[in-house]
């Protein structure tokens, strides 16, 4: 292939309108008249049908991509039809990947000089990294942070999950989706206060039964 193609990384934290970002892009390219493809984990089963969506209303329809999807082999077929040939693959919530797929998405990249921009999260509400974006730390030619503000003016890095009354939850499974009313982007040292602040008030109404 004459074509070289990148591998883009762009993470930051919930409400950092990154999936704003991808569908800003996928309206430029219209635009331009290039030829894109949108793509999204079915794990974020939030919309029952196939798009993305951002918070501020606009969307695109999308692909979806499966636990067990091969992602070089999908992609393969598409481009060695020469009547359906992309530009760009936009992927939102890439943190739901597996390390497997994005290895496939660099071998698309590398073998048919494709550009893959993946948006998502660098880790989870215990500051863990996901296995997604872990790997796409290891083997993004660009990445990129996109940055947002906790309240106390610091920039957010935790996606912190909260329990209905707002509470810090610290336990639980690593993939909980949810959006506003599950939970907040804080800063290290807010998220730090907040949890000892949530771990102080169980331990009350512990006492108190």
């Amino acid at each position: 292939m004459n074509r070289v193609g990148k591998l883009y990384f762009k993470y930051g934290t919930m409400g950092s309108a990154k999936t704003a970002m991808l569908l800003t892009q996928a309206y430029n390219f219209e635009e331009r008249g290039m030829k894109y493809l949108c793509m999204k984990p079915i794990i974020d089963d939030r919309e029952n049908d196939n798009v993305i969506r951002s918070r501020i209303g606009i969307e695109r329809k999308c692909s979806w991509i499966y636990p067990d999807s091969d992602l070089y082999a999908m992609l393969k077929q598409m481009f060695e039809n020469s009547q359906n040939v992309k530009d760009w693959i936009l992927i939102d919530e890439c943190q739901f990947l597996s390390t497997l797929q994005i290895d496939q998405l660099a071998r698309i990249v590398d073998d048919y000089g494709v550009n893959v921009v993946c948006y998502g999260l660098r880790t989870d509400f215990q500051s863990h990294a996901f296995e997604g974006s872990k790997r796409l730390f290891e083997l993004a030619d660009t990445i990129e942070e996109i940055k947002s503000t906790c309240s106390c003016g610091r920039k957010t890095i935790i996606n912190a999950r909260i329990d209905s009354t707002g509470n810090i939850v610290t336990d639980g499974d690593q993939v909980e989706i949810g959006g506003d009313d599950k939970y907040v982007s804080l800063c290290r040292r807010c998220w730090r206060n907040r949890s000892i602040e949530s771990t102080q008030r169980g331990a009350i109404k512990f006492e108190d039964e």
